[in-house]
């Protein structure tokens, strides 16, 4: 047995793991965001378009996607930029682990004076320097962490795993730095309950925000705060869009909830353990989805009846837009995703993303 996170590693990323095995296709086994409707590029591009204007409009803009899958996300962002100012400047970058898919490397952008296919970028990490916007949806939940369980004397262990089989047992106790995450974060008491250690998470999120030399970095993800922690974790799996045992063989995708406030903490400037500093940073932003993307325009308001008589396509193309809006903010499902927003060196704020 092994303990999480280096079985997580293996299952996800290693020569076999779900994501990087030949044929791998995990969008087959998820639905995220990204794929649910164009409203979520198109609130993503006016994000990106308000990052731009508080940078002063730079040549070239990076939209920097890390975890990018199959690159549907920038590919989107781009179609809803064609004959925009900003289409020409965007440089889009896809950071993923597998290679670049089979298809077309370039999607069509520019203006209409200047119709031309934008380049995007496949590398396998980020960027050392960005300009503009980088983006992580749904990749902190699949970076590899460990589990801890307190025993029945009262002692919190490292849950230990069979790869195979998905069975667990505890191991040595928790001790450095992971001990003090805990302590921290989310401490454990009662015999039973669990916790997923979130600081690979933290160093992971915190290596990204800093590539960021000028402009601002987004995490999207499903997570929980300080004080209303599950009380036995959420380590779970998907399979062909079912949720499955964590069972780390590889065959099925392996996520576990982010503990935004940790995360959070980890990519804000060093100062902010000053006395009566905000928690996060003083321009962080932390909402759910369903108040970011309401701020970008995504309603999912149903169109007034009477539309249906004067202009059935409008109605019928706006009722389907309403639809798509209300399930990328639905609470219970993808609006119940966290968005975690770190403008770096930025003139001024972000609107409609003003810090509290």
């Amino acid at each position: 047995m092994v303990r999480w996170r280096e079985a997580m590693a293996a299952a996800l990323y290693g020569s076999r793991g779900f994501f990087t095995r030949p044929g791998a296709s995990p969008a087959a086994h998820f639905r995220t965001s990204a794929h649910t409707s164009p409203l979520f590029a198109a609130a993503i591009l006016r994000l990106a378009a308000q990052v731009d204007a508080a940078l002063g409009r730079p040549d070239p803009l990076d939209l920097v996607d890390i975890g990018a899958g199959g690159g549907e996300l920038l590919s989107a962002v781009v179609a809803a930029a064609a004959g925009s100012p900003l289409a020409p400047r965007l440089r889009p970058v896809a950071v993923e682990v597998t290679p670049r898919p089979a298809g077309p490397a370039r999607v069509e952008g520019g203006t209409g004076n200047d119709p031309r296919a934008v380049a995007v970028t496949w590398r396998q990490s980020v960027p050392g320097a960005v300009t503009g916007l980088l983006l992580a949806t749904e990749w902190l939940d699949n970076v590899p962490l460990d589990v801890a369980e307190v025993d029945t004397d009262g002692v919190v262990r490292y849950v230990l795993v069979d790869p195979a089989t998905g069975e667990e047992s505890l191991g040595e106790p928790v001790a450095g730095p992971d001990r003090d995450w805990l302590a921290r974060w989310w401490p454990l008491t009662e015999p039973g309950t669990r916790a997923e250690i979130g600081r690979p998470r933290d160093q992971a999120w915190a290596d990204a925000v800093a590539r960021v030399r000028r402009g601002a970095a987004l995490a999207v993800d499903y997570g929980h705060l300080a004080g209303r922690r599950p009380p036995l974790g959420t380590l779970t799996g998907f399979r062909h869009g079912r949720e499955v045992p964590p069972v780390p063989d590889g065959s099925c995708d392996l996520t576990a909830h982010v503990a935004l406030d940790a995360v959070a903490r980890a990519g804000a400037p060093p100062d902010t353990d000053a006395e009566g500093a905000a928690p996060y940073g003083p321009d962080t932003v932390l909402v759910t989805q369903a108040e970011a993307l309401r701020r970008l325009g995504v309603d999912g308001t149903r169109p007034p009846l009477a539309l249906a008589h004067q202009d059935p396509t409008a109605y019928l193309r706006r009722l389907a837009d309403a639809s798509a809006a209300a399930e990328l903010t639905d609470p219970g499902g993808l609006g119940g995703h966290h968005w975690l927003l770190h403008p770096v060196a930025l003139s001024h704020p972000i609107r409609p993303f003003v810090a509290r």
